[in-house]
């Protein structure tokens, strides 16, 4: 993994969790043997397909000015 990957993912976690809930977060992955891709599975398998759609259409919303080449499919 890139250490620019991992310094704008901490970045990402500290600027909406807090530096402190961001530690405990990592803390409880590490702690947990956290398997992410199977977490994101489960995720999405309880979502509908409305329900991503809402959400993506409020983080692009939301994010439009920080990421001016996005483009919805």
């Amino acid at each position: 993994m890139n250490v620019n990957t991992i310094f704008q993912g901490m970045q990402i976690l500290a600027e909406n969790m807090g530096i402190i809930e961001t530690e405990k977060f990592i803390s409880l992955i590490k702690a947990e043997d956290f398997d992410y891709t199977e977490w994101q599975r489960n995720y999405f398998d309880r979502k509908s397909r409305e329900e991503i759609d809402a959400e993506m259409s409020e983080y692009f919303e939301v994010h439009k000015n920080s990421c001016p080449n996005a483009v919805r499919l």
